[in-house]
């Protein structure tokens, strides 16, 4: 077992893609320190952490089965220190929380959690379940965040950005000085901010990880966010697409290679009116850590929302321009139609749904 294990639970959107490509690309260089990074064939620990949670995940729960164990394994035979780092392992129930540290027993276990404000979390998440065939629309999402319990919660949101719930399942008997929060600077910080306050929090020098990663979970606009969401709908209603497609097609292809790659997109905010309730939460959490006595790297203040300009126009995420719905509409088609033309079939059904919507759009 390696003497000390730093277990990154997340949050999930806070930097967490880069992080973990950057720790995969100088595996190498951390081995000559003494620091493993222990994924496998994959070079992710998710296989890991869906079978930890035991989770379907879009289908992928089968192909997941032992992946915990085997994780598990890597670490027993490393020597030195071992990072274990995936955001969704915030969700994790009590009793799942309890077989991981079983699991860990003789380590000198460090809890990892990175935090960032709600008025760039809420966004994210809606956004990311949007990537995950969610059909929500934002203003319900966020009247479902507001009005869910924030401790023992079963809504998704809150079991993994709860900070004193996560942080409450997680670090139940770990001393304090054992459970780092790491905060997400806000805008405007330099660009290597994050980074070094995960290497703080892993005991690690930057110098032992050179290799830069480019990776990141990217955002969508209000528009490319709205089309998705209503052919998720359109999808669900027919149920004519499947999960190992969907991800291929639409979350990879149409989203992330795609849409995400598009200049001038408006990006979706906060509504002016739930800054104060936000702000409240942010208070709660600060107030808990200060009294928790855990090891905070960065700033506190960086969990307070920044209030946008009184004076600036808020775009409501669920009305984007039919004009701008109608371009992200055809920038999809014409990917989807230049990876047809390898292999029509699979690809023409889909390419056609989404004509049809946007000439639908075009005329709303």
């Amino acid at each position: 077992m390696a003497k000390v294990v730093y277990l990154h639970v997340g949050a999930p959107k806070t930097g967490t893609t880069y992080l973990q490509d950057r720790l995969a690309k100088n595996r190498a260089e951390l081995a000559k320190n003494r620091v493993h990074y222990p994924v496998g064939m994959t070079n992710s620990m998710f296989e890991a952490a869906i079978d930890l949670l035991d989770m379907s995940w879009g289908g992928q729960r089968e192909e997941a089965r032992g992946e915990w164990d085997s994780l598990m394994t890597r670490v027993r035979r490393a020597s030195g220190t071992a990072i274990v780092s995936h955001e969704i392992l915030a969700g994790a129930k009590p009793a799942q929380v309890k077989r991981a540290m079983a699991d860990l027993d003789g380590a000198e276990v460090h809890l990892v959690y990175s935090a960032r404000d709600l008025a760039r979390q809420i966004p994210a998440e809606w956004q990311e379940g949007i990537k995950h065939r969610r059909r929500k629309t934002f203003a319900r999402f966020v009247a479902n965040v507001q009005k869910a319990p924030r401790r023992g919660s079963n809504m998704w949101f809150w079991r993994v950005q709860g900070l004193p719930d996560v942080l409450g399942r997680w670090s139940a008997n770990l001393p304090p000085e054992h459970v780092h929060l790491v905060t997400v600077p806000q805008d405007g910080a330099p660009r290597d901010e994050l980074w070094s306050r995960y290497c703080r929090a892993f005991a690690i020098d930057p110098a032992w990880a050179p290799e830069e990663s480019v990776r990141e979970n990217i955002s969508i606009g209000t528009a490319e966010a709205t089309l998705i969401r209503r052919l998720n709908r359109r999808l669900e209603q027919s149920d004519s697409l499947e999960n190992d497609a969907y991800r291929r097609l639409v979350r990879e292809l149409v989203v992330h290679q795609t849409l995400a790659q598009r200049s001038g997109m408006t990006k979706a905010t906060l509504p002016p009116d739930a800054y104060p309730w936000a702000n409240e939460v942010a208070e709660e959490w600060i107030e808990w850590a200060e009294g928790a006595g855990i090891d905070v790297i960065g700033d506190l203040n960086d969990l307070r929302p920044v209030a946008p300009d009184p004076d600036e126009k808020w775009d409501d995420p669920d009305r984007p321009g039919p004009r701008d719905m109608v371009d992200a509409a055809l920038d999809a088609i014409e990917a989807l139609l230049i990876e047809a033309s390898g292999d029509p079939e699979p690809f023409l059904a889909q390419s056609k749904k989404l004509a049809r919507m946007a000439r639908r759009l075009r005329h709303s």
